[in-house]
Parts: C-alpha cells; structure tokens; sequence
C-alpha cells in the first residue's frame, strides 16, 4: 500500500477538517487554521459545497428517478455521503466512487458500506482517464441507463482549463440520454476576500485549486439542460424550506440532463 505522509498538509483532509470530520492529522489542522484566520467562509464554501451536494442528489432520486451514481473525485468520507443520501430515499441506489488517493482509498474502504438492496463500489482511478473510469464503473452500474455523474469541487485541481473540459465532455459521451451531471466549483466574481486567499494558498507549494469564472463554469454544461434555477451560486440552488436567507459566496453549482 501506498505509504500516507502525514507531515505535509493534504487538501482532502483539510477539507474534511473544515467539513468537521475527523480524518485529518494536526499538519492539516494547522493548514486549515492558518486559512480561515485570512478567510474564515472557507468554512462556509466547504460547508455550503456539501450541502448542494445532497440537494442535488435528493432532487435526482425524487424528482428524475435516478437510481445510479458514478462519483469521480470522491475525496474523504464525511457525512451525507452520495450513497448515503441517496440510499436514504431509494435504499436500491448503486453508486461507484472514482478517487485514486491512497488515503481516501483506506477511509472509503472502510466506511463507504451500501444498503443490502444497493451496491457501493470503489474504483481506484484518476480524474485523468475518463475511458478507465467508465469501464470500471460499468462493473457495477448498468451504463446504458440514466447515471448521473457527480464532480464535486475536484475539476479546479485541473490546472488546465480545456483540458478539464475535455474530462467532462468524455466522461458525459459515456452515459447515455436521460443521464444527469451534478456539479459544483469554487468561482471567481462573487468574493474577492475568498479570490485573495486561494491565490495565497495556491502559492505556498500546497496542490493548488484555481477558482475559474462563472462563465467557465457553465461551459462544463455545454449540451446539457439545466434544471431550474441553473447554474447559481450553491446556496441558492434549491435551498431547504428552512435555510435563512441564502446568501450567494464563491461556489456556484447546476445539475444538467443530457438530452
């Protein structure tokens, strides 16, 4: 197995820190700190990014009938995993998580379990080989029905922005009509304070995340109908009955069928 260093900080575990979890080592608690004292709605984005999350999925179980996942970049396990919630709803739900990160692997391993009517499964794959990922998901899930493709705040890892593009148009071509893509992503033009500290981060020799413009964002759409309201900053994307005041931030999000 892949040896874990736990004396540099790791995006996926700070982002599980600021998620309130507890997969992370002191290195990644000091990482995370050191970011909310320059910007403390990191919490929020994280928080609010989770959030959509499973408003997303539970609109594709109740209202588009979707019964299949396929979640590329799962990052840590936290609470309301994909399958969780969607389980919840549709105990039958089947859902692939794609990360290839030898920590993730060991947590989701470990925690990722399925309802005895669904499946979970867990492809040790990267982002960056679309074909790989989709035959290994058809182990599990039946590709010529309605999938929806999760990418939840992994494509900003992708320095290059075509070449991100590129991974969603291939990763689409392979799922057929009827199919759903979830997606949310830090964005720029909504908060310069957030802007400011991602740059700083991104320079300090940490594995970057670069925060792209909403109009990047909705091209990772192209071809798809957008499910009302569209492509929104995330807490305004179908918020609960109960959620005050949703207030936009730097991470907007839509859910796209493939006609």
């Amino acid at each position: 197995m892949t040896e874990i260093d736990t004396s540099v900080p790791h995006s996926a575990r700070i982002w599980n820190y600021w998620l309130g979890g507890k997969d992370n080592y002191p290195v990644d608690e000091a990482a995370g700190d050191a970011y909310t004292a320059v910007f403390p709605g990191i919490v929020t984005i994280a928080r609010s990014s989770r959030a959509f999350l499973g408003r997303s999925i539970r609109y594709l179980v109740t209202e588009a009938g979707v019964r299949q996942f396929l979640d590329v970049g799962t990052g840590l396990p936290t609470v309301d995993n994909t399958h969780e919630v969607a389980q919840r709803i549709a105990p039958e739900s089947k859902i692939v998580y794609v990360d290839n990160d030898p920590l993730v692997l060991a947590h989701a391993r470990a925690l990722l379990t399925s309802t005895p009517e669904g499946v979970t499964a867990y492809e040790d794959l990267s982002l960056y080989e679309p074909e790989q990922i989709l035959e290994a998901a058809s182990r599990t899930l039946d590709l010529s029905r309605p999938t929806a493709l999760i990418l939840s705040g992994i494509l900003g890892h992708v320095a290059d922005y075509e070449q991100a593009r590129d991974i969603v148009r291939r990763l689409l071509a392979g799922l057929p009509s009827g199919s759903y893509l979830s997606l949310n992503e830090g964005s720029r033009g909504t908060d310069p304070a957030y802007e400011q500290a991602q740059d700083a981060y991104n320079e300090t020799g940490a594995v970057p995340y670069f925060l792209r413009p909403v109009d990047q964002i909705a091209a990772y759409f192209e071809g798809l109908d957008l499910v009302e309201p569209g492509l929104v900053s995330v807490p305004l994307w179908h918020p609960e009955p109960g959620d005050e005041d949703p207030r936009p931030i730097g991470q907007h999000g839509a859910l796209g069928r493939k006609p």
